[in-house]
């Protein structure tokens, strides 16, 4: 029952993780994105022609996609050193030894057991016999949806998602929700597209990859067959029912609150009764169906389908998740599959895959290792310095706006003086204590962590909100914005450079982390978070006419995204991509505010000082460009134009600086030039 709720908006959506075994040669390390040095810029290119090009030509000239990545670059290198802290940090714990306290069993032990390939292959299919033994029994579809239950309990999610989220009209409330869901490719429209060739390919791959895993579980090869085409059939009548992605983003298309009576009329064939008891959720009244269509649409194919069909594709779903963590024949299956996907030439190390694993059901005991080697109080200190540099100068923003009324700005002032600011790790961190983990059970620990987890959050149902509960494991390299809690969240993980340097100038440091903050502040205001208010729910503060203003600047913007060329003929979905290019926009706009503030407010002329011959302005848009500096293999960037709400680094960088006089004046540009947009957008 592991979703990722649609509310928070992260900074960069997290690459496909392909789980697969060791491969006899290990990747050499591949050169930093980011260095004190200017090694990164290509001085052959004029930044007015090509800004990210000259920030980055240097490196994008010489770096390789490791073999066992689909994309490299600024966020990848602090991954992959943090994923080397993490490693050493369960090592030890592994080890054992004497001082070993209850988090370091609990990570070393997890760890350990992921690590023991020997032991796992001599086991092949069996740890998971008991779970395909139990589909195999059921006698009838209403007992099919209480296996079901148990199956989202422990592992994946097939046919819906059930999970706990606020109300949307009553934030401080925990509601139950119940969505769309059950599918094994990216994007319902990998399912339903004919005229896209890469599509209707992974739809074939998809088909080999079931069949291949069938016939490892103990099918002949024509059964596996059969199950195969069961799967793609029940899959792509799931797709059809879905909500597409774009739509989605707008959180009034998921606005469906209902009683539980209303719900369970949706679809008599999803037995949802039967569904909240086995699940042991509360004896709640009320919660939300982001999208009822789905489950009027999909009562019929639950009604049309055998129950022998719908056992395949249930099992189908708990092998499939569960294979990453069987034997080789197993893992090596999964890994095609994702090379298809994602393009990754090689299968990854399998102590990346297993401190992966340990991040992702221990996360906060992990992470609180990680945090005491690498997140000091000085650092804690200068990010909240920088916070309030930002919100301050997000506030001067929005009071100097021409086209929003006093009444509107008033209300936005509210709103960002009631941000939240997370920074680092939680003040607390959850206990794992009741968490069974043996040494010697690696897909009974991965059970037994996602039912812990199933379990608090269904135990949140018709409870108050917990604010101070973190979305983020503490060594993740990312950053959000969750507008139902009216918070930024900044993890330890990504407060290192590029991102964040101590020893850094403040232009490169206002250039990276300083326009995260900013891009996650802008958040709140972007097309999607503008409409929840500072308490977090879903209220129109607007007035009409500055909503009409509002949409008006963020067409421009989608318009203008929309023009980009992501990968061979394939252009970027503006509107999907709409929030993420508002908050890059606003983001840099008001960090570099901030800085020209600190700027003007040093006595000492320290801080307008140039550094190997750059402005600090300079500076903090080659900040901002480093950050961004990437590679991507064709294979993902087809997966992201479709299901990516974030440009392409190129875009990110390009897109915003075109937009900025501001970055015309820091670097001489001329009307007519490519970084001079004839008609700039500008939202905030």
């Amino acid at each position: 029952m592991r979703v990722f709720r649609f509310l928070p908006v992260v900074l960069l959506l997290t690459c496909v993780l392909s789980f697969a075994q060791t491969s006899s040669s290990a990747s050499s390390s591949p050169k930093p994105a980011y260095g004190s040095s200017l090694d990164t810029i290509d001085k052959s290119v004029d930044p007015c022609v090509d800004f990210y090009q000259y920030a980055c030509g240097n490196w994008i000239k010489t770096a390789e996609i490791p073999a066992d990545q689909s994309r490299w670059g600024g966020f990848s290198e602090v991954r992959e050193r943090n994923r080397s802290i993490e490693h050493d940090i369960l090592e030890k714990a592994a080890a054992g030894g004497a001082g070993r306290d209850a988090v370091d069993q609990k990570i070393g032990d997890l760890y350990g057991s992921c690590m023991d390939e020997k032991a796992i292959d001599a086991k092949g299919i069996a740890p998971l016999q008991p779970e395909l033994d139990r589909i195999t029994a059921v006698r009838d579809k209403g007992a099919l949806i209480e296996e079901i239950a148990h199956v989202h309990l422990v592992g994946p999610n097939p046919l819906f998602n059930f999970y706990s989220n606020s109300d949307l009209h009553n934030a401080d409330q925990v509601i139950a929700w119940v969505d769309q869901g059950g599918l094994s490719l990216p994007d319902r429209d990998y399912y339903i597209k004919d005229d896209n060739a890469k599509m209707k390919e992974m739809r074939q791959h998809l088909v080999e990859y079931v069949t291949q895993t069938f016939t490892l579980a103990g099918q002949t090869p024509q059964q596996a067959a059969d199950s195969a085409e069961t799967v793609l059939r029940v899959e792509t009548s799931l797709a059809k029912a879905s909500m597409d992605r774009t739509a989605r983003r707008d959180p009034k298309n998921l606005d469906h609150k209902m009683s539980r009576d209303e719900a369970v009329a949706l679809g008599s064939n999803f037995y949802l009764n039967r569904y909240f008891i086995a699940m042991g959720a509360p004896n709640f009244t009320q919660l939300n169906v982001p999208n009822p269509d789905f489950f009027k649409k999909v009562n019929g194919v639950l009604e049309a389908e055998s129950l022998d069909s719908l056992k395949t594709y249930v099992s189908w779903h708990v092998l499939n998740a569960a294979s990453p963590w069987l034997s080789e024949p197993f893992v090596e299956a999964n890994f095609k599959f994702q090379q298809n996907l994602n393009g990754q030439k090689e299968i990854q190390a399998r102590w990346k895959r297993c401190v992966a694993l340990t991040d992702r059901e221990l996360g906060e005991a992990l992470g609180q290792r990680y945090v005491e080697l690498t997140f000091g109080a000085d650092a804690k200190k200068r990010m909240l310095k920088m916070v309030d540099a930002l919100e301050t100068s997000l506030a001067n923003d929005v009071t100097e706006l021409s086209w929003m009324s006093e009444e509107t700005k008033k209300q936005a002032k509210v709103k960002l003086d009631a941000i939240r600011n997370k920074i680092g790790y939680p003040d607390v961190y959850r206990d794992y204590s009741s968490v069974v983990i043996k040494r010697d059970d690696l897909l009974g620990n991965v059970a037994r962590a996602n039912e812990f987890e199933s379990k608090r959050e269904i135990a949140k149902i018709d409870k108050p909100l917990d604010r101070k509960e973190w979305g983020m494991t503490p060594p993740t390299v990312n950053a959000y914005y969750n507008p139902s809690y009216n918070e930024i969240v900044f993890p330890a993980g990504i407060l290192q450079p590029p991102f964040f340097d101590n020893k850094m100038d403040d232009g490169v440091n206002f250039g990276g982390i300083g326009l995260v903050i900013g891009h996650e502040l802008t958040h709140g205001f972007d097309d999607q978070g503008r409409k929840f208010d500072p308490q977090g729910n879903l209220h129109d503060w607007w007035t009409e006419q500055d909503g009409k203003e509002f949409e008006k600047r963020a067409s421009c913007v989608a318009d203008e995204y929309s023009s980009f060329v992501a990968v061979d003929d394939l252009k970027l979905n503006g509107r999907l991509t709409l929030g993420e290019n508002t908050a890059d926009n606003g983001g840099a706009r008001i960090a570099l505010m901030a800085l020209e503030r600190m700027i003007a407010d040093d006595k000492t002329g320290k801080e307008g000082q140039k550094i190997d011959g750059y402005t600090p302005e300079q500076r903090f848009f080659l900040g901002f460009g480093r950050v961004w500096c990437e590679k991507v293999r064709p294979e993902q960037s087809r997966v992201w134009v479709v299901t990516d709400p974030h440009s392409p680094g190129k875009y990110r960088v390009d897109g915003v600086v075109q937009n900025m006089p501001e970055f015309q004046k820091a670097w001489g540009c001329k009307a007519g030039q490519p970084m001079v947009a004839e008609n700039a957008c500008h939202v905030w």
